[in-house]
């Protein structure tokens, strides 16, 4: 498990009575619950585990916009408008630093794709520099292979997500949102066809609009009231080292590992598109939705059978109200890491930087990284079930993207003019026969 979060104090007595309930208190509902209460709008947060226990705390820290999916691009450059000012306005330190990230690669195809990206963002206005060959080995030294180039975002950055996922909870609880963690929702209380509240482990707590900001839990929720979302999740692993020499002060990809440089003076690692798919039930469900998909990210992936085909998000799982839910049995989703991918990590690492051979390890950790068909969030609306909102589905950009997800979610439920064109995240396009089109850059 990663190094514990920054706790945050919880409400011991539930509402009778909100405006907004949100389930899940990961970076996507700790800041919809943020947005709403500086509306003016009364918020339950609510966690089955701890505030951030889950992906929150286990991505790599990555807060960019460069080499996001177009229709991602515009909530990504919000999200990044916020992460700059998000220090000053919280009053805490979130690891927030606009240090910067770079891209280099020794492959014709990555860079190619690199280029092309560049020259779309432009009209978006996002600007990325293309590195030529000496270029990247310029902003490389100590670096060992013949870099082809490289493309450098300046405007992105780093932070800690034990940090600020639970800093931007505290937030929305001084304005007034109470916090109830170790509480989980077995589900949304319906009266006359639409959400009446939510029913938890604990009681009742009644509400006209429910956000479900549940993760990889989201599609079985949904499910329990037959509700359709195409999710499907992958075992990642990350490892954080002991502090080492700082070849770089923000995030650096290279071929077949990635690094985020951290507070503590060591690095985050990440194998960039590398997991382990596990046969379920929810899996064979959407199989055919994520067939693209499939076919374009299989080659990082292993697949087995594990646990998921019985227990955990992906199950077939039924229960009433007065039984313990499988959100219950899973306070916090701590898969174990992957050794093998760890030392590849590593590996990777001395092959690319000699001062990084003798590197070591200070901890290793899993997570389950829910996606959806096109590998973008959906932050909707769910018009079959009038009442109920999702913010989910972040295919492993919410940390990044989360400030703005949670901005666009509030403004979504208030009615007010939404932070961005929202259409690309609505949940319709999963069920009306919409052509999802091939996935974007990850």
């Amino acid at each position: 498990m990663p190094a514990p979060v920054q706790p945050v104090a919880s409400d011991e007595k539930l509402p009778g009575t909100v405006d907004v309930a949100v389930i899940g208190g990961g970076i996507a509902g700790s800041s919809a619950a943020y947005a709403l209460a500086k509306k003016g709008v009364s918020v339950a947060l609510i966690e089955k585990g701890v505030i951030a226990g889950e992906q929150t705390s286990r991505n790599w820290g990555w807060c960019r916009q460069q080499h996001r999916d177009l229709r991602e691009l515009p909530l990504a450059m919000k999200s990044l408008e916020i992460w700059g000012e998000i220090n000053q306005e919280l009053g805490v330190d979130t690891g927030f630093r606009r240090t910067g990230l770079l891209y280099v690669t020794t492959r014709k195809a990555d860079f190619a794709q690199w280029e092309a990206w560049t020259l779309k963002a432009r009209e978006h206005q996002m600007r990325s520099q293309v590195l030529s060959a000496a270029e990247a080995k310029a902003m490389t030294p100590g670096s060992s292979p013949d870099w082809i180039g490289g493309v450098y975002s300046p405007t992105d950055g780093r932070a800690e997500p034990a940090l600020a996922g639970p800093a931007i909870a505290a937030a929305a609880k001084r304005l007034g949102v109470t916090i109830h963690q170790s509480c989980a929702v077995r589900g949304l209380d319906l009266e006359a066809g639409r959400v009446a509240g939510v029913v938890t482990e604990r009681g009742r707590i009644r509400a006209r609009t429910v956000l479900c900001a549940a993760g990889a839990w989201s599609s079985l929720l949904c499910r329990r009231h037959g509700i359709r979302l195409p999710q499907a999740s992958v075992y990642a692993t990350s490892f954080a080292t002991f502090p080492a020499p700082a070849v770089s002060e923000g995030g650096l990809s290279m071929p077949d590992v990635t690094i985020r440089r951290r507070l503590d003076g060591g690095y985050t690692v990440g194998l960039g598109g590398r997991g382990r798919v596990e046969l379920s039930p929810q899996g064979l469900m959407y199989a055919r939705d994520f067939w693209p998909t499939f076919k374009v990210r299989r080659w990082g992936l292993r697949f087995g059978i594990g646990r998921s085909f019985f227990d955990g998000p992906e199950t077939f799982a039924r229960w009433s109200f007065d039984q313990i839910s499988p959100f219950e049995h899973h306070r916090t989703l701590d898969p174990l890491p992957d050794p093998a991918l760890i030392q590849l990590g590593l590996t990777r690492l001395a092959e690319h930087y000699p001062v990084f051979e003798t590197l070591k390890v200070a901890q290793s950790w899993g997570g389950l990284i829910d996606s959806t068909p096109d590998g973008i969030p959906v932050i909707s609306a769910v018009d079959p079930l009038p009442g109920l909102y999702l913010s989910t589905g972040f295919s492993g950009h919410g940390f990044g993207i989360g400030p703005a997800a949670g901005r666009l979610a509030a403004d979504l439920i208030a009615g007010d003019p939404p932070l961005v064109d929202p259409h690309p995240y609505r949940y319709t396009r999963f069920i009306d026969g919409t052509d999802l089109g091939a996935p974007g850059m990850m």
